[in-house]
């Protein structure tokens, strides 16, 4: 098998630089889900908006999963460069619109900017980091990338609640600017692609019907028994476009030349697991780091800071059971390990299944790190096995496939469990004789001025429908650590005669 990047190309890219501007440029993307998750509490109380809470993360996540597909194949088509600088340019340009939004709906238009240049960041940033190293190197690599998560994680919370306890949510997004910059200076002036750049016809058609496929289900499931009854036209309607659009997507990519997403990818049992298995770990990923902070400020009463540190200690598992995993997959193979990720996902689950607010942020962070040590094992492990199961010319749509599914799984989670949360919260407000109040008096919970404010009764009130709320999200995201598992055990064992 041809090396990814010629010889000539080898002897002009500088690796350890590129490997720590594409570093940066994940650690940019890494950061915004953490820190984004810590100061909403903060962006809530002062925006408002408490029912649109997770259109903030779904909003940016539906755009990056219709997007990285494309992104993916561009990538192969024209190489990686171009379209990683192009993608961090508008994820910058969205970064600055965030921080000037002015109302929750102009944030969630925002976001989806953001989240436009997002698909592009993270999988070609994981795809030039499998150019540039072999299948050994790049098990050891993904060990300083998942490092990246981990100080990522660090930062984040610490980061978010400073920025909203003594300055402005707005630097939140603001942050990226440098950081986007830096990662666009190292990989501009330091990697060098020789390749024959070819011309393709993009599945533009194809990304249209992810779109408003994904964007369906995602309002159906927000909006489903809250808004509109479960079998309202509103609805079926939107369930049964979902579906066809579904459908014509998968009939659409047999027929296309170039597919976004090539049918025989899946027709692998290994990528077609590895990627089911994404999905699953994207959505109960999206469960923890979007819902913890508002259970820690809304219900425990904490500080953002100390939300923050709850959230932190995933990050402690993480690099460690990353770089462990990264290095056993070569000596065990990747279902021993990916099964074992799966276990720690289903002990952190159950951390936050048995949740009371008595226990206290210890012991959200006790399930905040095993839910990293799974995450840890579990990422590592499909990462190298698909790159290593595919050859250069597929490596960039199959790294994306993999991202698209952990994405797409994130929005899902994003979505479902935040149709849950605020289906239970309206029925408990409605059973307690409340229906005055709508989802939204959750907003008081996350300000700590107005929640001094409240009375005795409506204070435990709230903070109850909140609490049962969310342990009914916490039992959906213990099923989908579930999901991970029996995943993880289909996984085929692997062959390392793949080349570079």
């Amino acid at each position: 098998m041809a090396s990814p990047i010629p010889t000539r190309a080898h002897n002009q890219t500088r690796r350890p630089l590129v490997l720590i501007a594409v570093m940066i440029s994940m650690f940019m993307a890494a950061i915004e889900g953490t820190i984004v998750s810590t100061a909403m509490p903060g962006i809530v109380s002062d925006l408002g908006g408490f029912s649109l809470y997770s259109w903030i993360f779904s909003a940016y996540l539906l755009m990056q999963s219709v997007t990285i597909l494309i992104y993916g194949k561009l990538a192969d088509l024209y190489g990686r460069k171009p379209i990683f600088l192009t993608g961090i340019t508008i994820f910058l340009v969205g970064s600055i619109l965030c921080g000037l939004a002015t109302s929750m709906v102009q944030l969630i238009l925002f976001r989806l900017v953001q989240g436009l240049g997002a698909g592009a960041v993270q999988p070609i940033a994981t795809t030039i980091v499998g150019d540039m190293y072999s299948i050994k190197e790049r098990a050891k690599i993904q060990g300083y990338l998942s490092s990246v998560w981990g100080i990522s994680a660090i930062l984040g919370p610490l980061l978010g609640g400073f920025f909203v306890t003594y300055s402005h949510w707005s630097l939140v997004f603001w942050m990226n600017i440098p950081l986007g910059i830096l990662a666009m200076i190292g990989t501009g002036k330091y990697l060098h692609e020789n390749i024959d750049r070819k011309h393709g016809a993009i599945d533009y058609g194809g990304s249209l019907y992810v779109f408003f496929g994904v964007s369906s289900l995602m309002i159906l499931l927000i909006q489903g028994g809250t808004a509109w009854a479960w079998l309202s036209w509103e609805t079926l309607t939107l369930g049964g476009s979902a579906c066809l659009l579904f459908v014509f997507f998968i009939v659409r990519e047999r027929q296309f030349a170039e597919p976004l997403m090539p049918i025989a990818l899946w027709r692998s049992r290994l990528v077609a697991t590895a990627n089911i298995a994404s999905l699953t770990n994207g959505a109960l990923l999206i469960g923890i780091s979007s819902f913890l902070p508002a259970y820690l400020q809304g219900v425990m009463e904490q500080t953002p800071v100390v939300a923050g540190f709850a959230l932190t200690v995933m990050s402690i598992g993480w690099p460690i059971f990353s770089t462990i995993g990264g290095r056993l997959v070569l000596k065990i193979g990747f279902r021993p390990v990916a099964a074992s990720g799966g276990v720690a996902l289903i002990a952190g689950a159950l951390f936050f299944v048995f949740m009371t607010p008595d226990k206290g942020p210890v012991w959200a962070g006790a399930g905040s790190f095993l839910i990293g040590c799974g995450m840890g094992l579990t990422n590592t492990t499909f990462i190298v096995a698909i790159q290593n199961h595919v050859d250069w010319k597929m490596r960039g749509i199959a790294t994306a496939s993999n991202m698209f599914m952990r994405i797409v799984g994130s929005a899902l989670g994003a979505a479902i469990l935040g149709g849950v949360l605020n289906n239970q919260l309206f029925r408990y407000l409605a059973a307690h004789g409340q229906k005055s109040h709508s989802i939204d008096a959750a907003n008081v919970l996350l300000d700590h001025e107005k929640r001094g404010e409240l009375s005795a009764t409506m204070l435990h009130l709230l903070q109850k429908g909140l609490s049962l709320a969310l342990a009914d999200v916490y039992k959906g995201v213990l099923l989908l650590a579930i999901g991970t598992l029996i995943f993880a055990l289909l996984l085929p064992k692997p062959n390392f005669s793949h080349k570079k």
